[in-house]
């Protein structure tokens, strides 16, 4: 990675990455402190699929966050993959952002999570981080903060906040930078992500097909882009043809709904979200295809990029 050497003395940078269960606002965390929607969310948990590197510079740091999928126990072969791709991600960051929701006790999966990352690099440094604080009481906020520094037998800061209040998120980003080695900026000033385009296209489709979904559909639900181009007969519109995968034909009748409406509202509803992303007008046509127990297919998962 090339880096910029401009940087006054005492800069610091460095990868981060935010590990917790599923759902626990690690991708509302990272939009937050990077200013612009660099992650999808959704109330399903396992929404995050892969590492997903926000940037947040400073006056006198460069905070590379990284958002990865939820650890948890796996069910399938993705899930399996979803774990490794969290474990490959404590060997790169140089600080975990450890994060714990307010209104929910710690408990067994927590445990899980911080063993797999004292195992497989015992020396990270780990920022405990209550968040959802606007979802608890102070007594639940106070509980949550107690639990989880014992949890960390005592060592490291824990840090509460809101992301979407923007609750103590200026203390989180002192306490994570002073984690952080001194060294240069990797990103030019203003970069947010380095995710390509496609990527992020996918994602804003997949976070529209996941609205009110329910049970083991969500997760069923998956994002390609076949083909996007300028289009040649219209100036400033792009053309972009997707596939959503699905794993049964009964699935493609839920996410088509009656008529064909509920289909049409996530065309509509992600074709806006990626005009604000591409800056000008989109033309989105997505197809659904059943691919059968992707999930749990090894060439399937390849093919989409797991």
């Amino acid at each position: 990675m090339s880096t910029f050497t401009d940087t006054p003395d005492g800069f610091r940078s460095g990868f981060i990455s935010f590990v917790g269960r599923p759902n626990t606002g690690k991708s509302t965390l990272t939009n937050a402190l990077v200013g612009e929607k660099i992650a999808i969310m959704a109330d399903q948990p396992e929404t995050t699929r892969h590492p997903v590197r926000g940037i947040l510079t400073t006056a006198d740091a460069q905070l590379i966050l990284v958002d990865t999928p939820g650890v948890h126990r796996p069910r399938t072969l993705l899930g399996e993959r979803l774990n490794e791709v969290v474990k490959d991600t404590f060997q790169d960051v140089d600080v975990i952002g450890f994060t714990v929701p307010a209104d929910e006790k710690i408990g067994p999966g927590d445990r899980f999570i911080l063993e797999q990352i004292r195992s497989t690099k015992p020396n990270l440094p780990v920022v405990g981080i209550v968040t959802k604080l606007d979802k608890a009481s102070k007594d639940q906020v106070g509980e949550r903060l107690l639990e989880l520094h014992e949890l960390l037998d005592g060592k490291g800061d824990v840090v509460p906040v809101s992301a979407t209040e923007n609750t103590q998120l200026d203390v989180l980003v002192e306490v994570l930078t002073s984690h952080l080695p001194e060294g240069p900026r990797f990103y030019p000033e203003g970069h947010v992500t380095d995710e390509d385009v496609e990527t992020r296209i996918a994602e804003l489709i997949r976070e529209e097909a996941l609205r009110g979904l329910r049970e083991e559909l969500p997760h069923s639900v998956a994002v390609q882009i076949d083909e996007m181009y300028p289009d040649p007969e219209r100036a400033e519109r792009t053309m972009i043809f997707a596939v959503l995968y699905l794993e049964r034909p009964g699935q493609k009748r839920i996410i088509e709904g009656p008529n064909g409406r509920r289909l049409g509202g996530i065309v509509h509803r992600a074709r806006q979200q990626i005009m604000d992303l591409v800056g000008e007008n989109v033309y989105l046509d997505l197809r659904i295809k059943v691919l059968k127990n992707w999930q749990q297919d090894p060439k399937h998962l390849g093919r989409l990029g797991f």
